[in-house]
């Protein structure tokens, strides 16, 4: 019984892995994603939250491709638990193949979970997060909506770990909202250099401090 779990657990893992190689060399194919590295370099050594715009359900996938392999493995997208449990495949994607890290986005779901306390207990085993502090996909004209408080909370949960901007340029174009069949186009993954919450910087500071810093990376044919 044992061994046909140990198996059983074997396929699961290399499922996972050859699911996600091929999310991922899909995705660049789909979109011959350039990443771009300004004022920082890759580090698997490093914890980081990479946090990022938001106007796809395919957008940690698409920043999760462009991390050189050994990074790839240890960041977690943090990703609503109702979205990624919905059904079997899903669960298995989210679950295995990204090992997101899941919350509920409501309080009924949470029966006592604390979502900064998930991420918390994630950077303390070693992992890097992607966050997306607007908290919602940004369907609007607005380059970016405003920051919830949860990137704060974090911060002063982990003031250690580097909080990295990335923007990611077209992917909206590449997957609309209600779209079934994505638009292959190029895209962009713009990586700025880290911040950390100061001592004594308080919230709407350091959130707007925080927003700033990802609007900067927008490409400038974007800009208003």
């Amino acid at each position: 019984m044992q061994a046909e779990t140990d198996k059983q657990t074997l396929l699961s893992r290399v499922a996972a892995k050859g699911m996600g190689w091929g999310i991922a060399t899909f995705a660049r194919l789909l979109t011959a994603v350039q990443p771009e590295w300004r004022g920082i370099e890759p580090a698997s050594d490093k914890r980081r939250i990479y946090y990022v715009n938001h106007v796809s359900h395919g957008d940690f996938v698409l920043l999760w491709s462009v991390l050189p392999l050994r990074e790839r493995y240890s960041t977690r997208p943090v990703a609503g638990a109702d979205y990624w449990r919905r059904d079997r495949l899903r669960r298995f994607i989210g679950e295995r193949v990204f090992n997101s890290v899941l919350i509920e986005r409501t309080p009924q779901g949470r029966n006592g979970t604390d979502p900064i306390a998930q991420m918390a207990e994630a950077l303390d085993g070693g992992a890097s997060l992607i966050i997306f502090p607007e908290g919602t996909r940004n369907l609007g004209d607005e380059a970016l909506l405003a920051f919830k408080s949860g990137i704060v909370r974090v911060a002063q949960a982990r003031p250690g770990v580097e909080l990295v901007p990335v923007w990611i340029d077209n992917l909206n174009r590449v997957l609309p909202k209600g779209a079934l069949i994505p638009v292959p186009l190029m895209c962009k993954v713009i990586f700025g250099a880290p911040l950390q919450l100061a001592p004594d910087e308080d919230k709407t500071a350091f959130l707007d401090r925080a927003r700033e810093a990802l609007l900067a990376l927008r490409p400038r044919t974007e800009r208003d």
